[in-house]
């Protein structure tokens, strides 16, 4: 598959006969994009904005170039496109979202606010915008902006599950446990099937120092649902608090594996041995 990739790569760039305009181009990014040739889908877009660089919808390009070489991993590669895109249309809201959640993967905290904080400004009842920049808020310890940003939310969606799951997040981290685990079990009785709700509560649990039950929601999201980087984490921390230690190795390794920051499992790896 990846020779094959190549190749197309390689055609797309000494010229095809088939896909010569603009719009061809881009159709054939499309049509890559199907077949997951991400690769060529990539040098589609390229070509279509070498053929007619001053394009004006070569705003769109830049921004779907941007997601398609962060689905390969080319992060700081897909930051330059997102921020060539947001400088032909400064205030478009999915660019500045797409960006700003590269800038929070990147670890760029304060970029990626400022980009939320741009695109509230444009449309101020974003509830996505506010959820993201509240967990932010909380990140940086600053529990009473996120606090605004998760009533917001509820002010515009007063059954928003993202505004409940903020405050859920936001009091387990002001060390409210009891009103994190009422908030938590509410939301999992309304929704008994939305898996990050079993996450963030068997977080809390493990907070709480009730492993037991931690481990009971943990368990519940590896039978029924994909587990997450950061939930095989969370079970190793449980099974090292449990001197359990080469399975809690193994947890650590797998999130490594799947993308996990690497000084966080360096760390946690110490403890194993």
């Amino acid at each position: 598959m990846r020779i094959l990739s190549i190749f197309a790569a390689l055609f797309l760039l000494v010229g095809n006969a088939y896909a010569q305009t603009y719009e061809e181009y881009i159709k054939k990014s499309y049509d890559f994009l199907d077949k997951n040739d991400l690769v060529s889908a990539e040098e589609s877009l390229k070509a279509a904005m070498r053929l007619e660089p001053g394009n004006p919808t070569n705003y769109a390009l830049l921004s779907n170039l941007g997601t398609i070489q962060r689905r390969q991993g080319k992060l700081e590669e897909a930051l330059t496109s997102y921020s060539a895109a947001l400088s032909r249309q400064s205030k478009n809201i999915g660019i500045l979202e797409n960006r700003a959640s590269l800038y929070s993967e990147l670890g760029e905290t304060e970029k990626a606010l400022n980009d939320y904080t741009t695109l509230l400004l444009i449309d101020p009842t974003h509830q996505e915008a506010l959820y993201c920049r509240g967990l932010l808020y909380i990140q940086l310890k600053n529990f009473i902006w996120a606090e605004q940003d998760f009533d917001k939310i509820l002010e515009v969606n007063e059954k928003s599950v993202r505004g409940r799951l903020g405050h859920a997040i936001l009091e387990k981290m002001r060390g409210n446990y009891d009103e994190s685990e009422r908030i938590f079990n509410y939301l999992i009785n309304e929704m008994p099937r939305d898996w990050i709700l079993y996450e963030g509560r068997a977080d809390l649990y493990f907070m709480m120092g009730k492993n037991a039950r931690a481990m009971a929601d943990i368990n519940r999201v590896f039978v029924e649902s994909t587990p997450s980087a950061a939930l095989y984490v969370l079970r190793g921390k449980i099974k090292l608090s449990q001197y359990e230690k080469e399975p809690a190795a193994l947890d650590f390794q797998k999130a490594l594996d799947m993308g996990y920051d690497k000084a966080v499992i360096e760390e946690l790896m110490k403890m194993t041995k």
